[in-house]
């Protein structure tokens, strides 16, 4: 009688491991790490609404496998970057994770996938020029452009078109904002623009007074390109506007991003007409962005009155990590090798345009030059002054001339 009831209790092991193993099989563990603590949670938050987004646009399943979506927090650090990273990888199993926000995280990040080969890593809106430049990782793959691309076009419009000659520069003293920056001046100081060293002003992410900084930016330029995120855009256009600032502004991607336009901080008239470039534009009038716009707002009514560039950024290295899956059938048991064959070769249509992949695994898009207007219901957002068609990381020069700029950073370009 005990025989019989332990060959019942071993049967019924078997059976338990058995259909738990048929239910691993019948799902895929997606991380999605993105920055919901520290000065960028608001820019957290859209981005989660992205990666939500995709997955809804998809039924939560791709490949025949249902999606299991385990998320991660950060504060804009590599260290808490890797940390969270660890975690959904080592205790939780992801076998994709997407992720992260901020631009040192991505480098972090990137260093941390050469130890995990059978993991996949896309990335998030991450946009620091080295993640895929130099020393890329093979299982890690950026479907969003980075800062650099974000600026094409903006260093000619404000030469040729504003006829500025000279500009200061603040910008948050971390590896994207030297990257935002690099791509601005690169081409303004080719035409013959200046910002020299010592008009450079870097502060620390989640800086709250700026009072010093202001005390000190040159009167003798023509205006300030300021490259700060969230919090710290925030702070900085509050407190400029009540110290009485009237230099007209160059903004950043981030800085004049709809996680800044549409936040409930008190911003001045003198926003208004400000150039940027970036991923996204609010105005622009294709049926492609119309719909991801309305998927936007139905979704998320709470959300911002424009789907920010985090959400863009998430949901389309989320598209594209389903799409990859379809290709291959949801099938991961080869450590993910063909998946990420799949992912190397996906092209597809975006919000904003085609995008597909260079031989590092970095996105090749459309970028859009904006200016700040009021729109029709008094929300500020950015319209479309032009697209710059499929623009490449070395911004149409060749890998090994591009590499002679040398790294982004505090004093490159020196533009004096």
């Amino acid at each position: 009688m005990i025989g019989n009831l332990g060959k019942s209790l071993a049967a019924a092991a078997l059976l338990s491991f058995a259909g738990t193993g048929a239910m691993a099989q019948d799902s895929i563990k997606m991380g999605a790490l993105a920055t919901l603590e520290g000065a960028f949670t608001v820019l957290g938050e859209d981005s989660m609404r992205g990666v939500k987004l995709a997955l809804e646009e998809f039924g939560y399943s791709a490949g025949g496998k249902k999606i299991e979506l385990i998320t991660g927090s950060s504060d804009a650090s590599p260290d808490s970057a890797i940390r969270a990273t660890r975690k959904l990888v080592e205790q939780d199993g992801v076998q994709i994770l997407v992720g992260p926000l901020s631009g040192s995280e991505g480098l972090a990040v990137k260093d941390y996938a050469k130890t995990q080969p059978d993991v996949t890593f896309l990335n998030g809106s991450s946009a620091a020029q080295d993640t895929t430049l130099r020393s890329p990782a093979d299982n890690f793959f950026r479907f969003s452009t980075e800062g650099a691309q974000w600026m094409a076009g903006l260093g000619e419009y404000v030469y040729n078109d504003k006829g500025y000659r000279s500009v200061a520069v603040l910008a948050e003293d971390y590896s994207f904002p030297y990257t935002q920056v690099f791509g601005f001046l690169e081409p303004f100081c080719r035409l013959g623009g200046s910002a020299p060293v010592d008009a450079r002003f870097w502060v620390p992410i989640g800086n709250k007074d700026y009072s010093s900084v202001i005390a000190a930016l040159p009167d003798d330029v023509d205006a300030i390109y300021v490259a700060l995120g969230g919090a710290d855009a925030v702070n900085f256009l509050t407190q400029y506007e009540q110290a009485g600032g009237e230099l007209p502004l160059i903004g950043g991607s981030i800085t004049v991003d709809q996680t800044v336009l549409g936040s409930k901080g008190r911003t001045r008239d003198f926003i208004i007409g400000t150039p940027s470039a970036g991923p996204v534009s609010d105005t622009w009038d294709d049926p492609r962005w119309n719909k991801f716009v309305a998927a936007y707002k139905k979704q998320f009514p709470d959300g911002f009155p424009s789907p920010s560039l985090f959400a863009h950024a998430y949901y389309i290295n989320t598209k594209a990590a389903l799409l990859a899956l379809n290709e291959v059938n949801g099938d991961l048991s080869d450590g993910g090798k063909k998946y990420r064959e799949a992912l190397s070769s996906l092209e597809f249509e975006t919000p904003t345009g085609k995008v597909h992949l260079d031989e590092r695994r970095q996105a090749v898009a459309d970028i859009f030059l904006t200016e700040v207007i009021e729109g029709p219901d008094g929300n500020l957002v950015n319209k479309t002054v032009k697209v710059i068609p499929q623009v490449n990381q070395t911004l149409g020069v060749s890998y090994d001339k591009f590499l002679e700029y040398g790294q982004v950073g505090r004093e490159n370009p020196p533009c004096n």
